[in-house]
């Protein structure tokens, strides 16, 4: 029987949530907890890739197992009490067996957090910026990732992506307090493409780039021509969506 697991993360410790050969990942905490709670070793595959020190406040990962899980709640608190702190499981729920938490995604949601005053608290979730940004304009650039399909620009080089060409359904900031954050929702993400858009999309802000050079950016599908990479703290998977009928329970999701 397959079944989604829900969880949320921070990434600080780990190098992201793939398996590394040697380096902490989520996905290996994950396992060997599973492991533990189920009494027979337990593989998960996870909705995507994240980097070393970007966090999830929502990430989806499947698993089988030969027994049902009958009280879902029971089986998280217990899940729960073996994790370390910086994981949590909110939720598992009985899926198709031929369900794919990656493959089956519809779309994933990305939020990036920009704070404009100094704050303890925030060190690890947002970046500190002390210079004016023009949200305005920042957000007349993001519209045009509406209407690109090639992210040449914003993907890791050497990476071994069959396709740069992605669907990007929303992408725009908006301010809480003294919060600047931004919004990206596509049906699919590159390596590093997140944090490269944020961090062009930061240079046109402060004036570093015209939105038309934000624009000739995207066309010249070459990283060389876009901003560096935001730095990963800043970053968290917000939101993974599926079919509905990929669920064989009634609960909602």
């Amino acid at each position: 029987m397959r079944y989604f697991l829900e969880l949320s993360y921070s990434g600080k410790a780990y190098n992201g949530w793939q398996i590394q050969p040697s380096d902490p990942s989520v996905q290996r905490t994950l396992q060997r907890a599973l492991s533990t709670l189920l009494g027979t070793e337990t593989e998960t595959v996870g909705a995507g890739r994240t980097d070393t020190g970007v966090h999830a406040s929502y990430y989806v990962a499947h698993f089988d197992t030969e027994r049902p899980i009958d009280d879902p709640a029971r089986f998280c608190y217990h899940l729960n009490a073996i994790l370390p702190c910086d994981i949590a499981v909110s939720g598992v729920r009985r899926v198709r067996d031929d369900a794919h938490a990656r493959f089956d995604a519809l779309s994933r949601r990305y939020r990036y957090y920009v704070t404009t005053k100094k704050d303890p608290f925030r060190n690890d979730t947002a970046l500190r910026w002390t210079l004016p940004l023009d949200a305005e304009r920042m957000n007349e650039a993001a519209a045009l990732l509406l209407e690109a399909h090639d992210f040449t620009s914003f993907s890791k080089l050497h990476s071994d992506n069959k396709t740069n060409l992605c669907r990007i359904d929303r992408a725009e900031w908006h301010r809480r307090g003294d919060l600047l954050v931004f919004t990206i929702e596509a049906d699919r993400f590159l390596r590093n493409m997140v944090r490269a858009v944020v961090g062009t999309l930061l240079d046109v802000g402060r004036g570093k780039l015209s939105v038309e050079g934000f624009r000739s950016v995207i066309e010249g599908r070459d990283r060389a021509l876009a901003g560096g990479s935001a730095p990963a703290h800043g970053l968290f998977l917000t939101g993974v969506r599926y079919p509905d009928d990929i669920y064989l329970d009634p609960t909602n999701h």
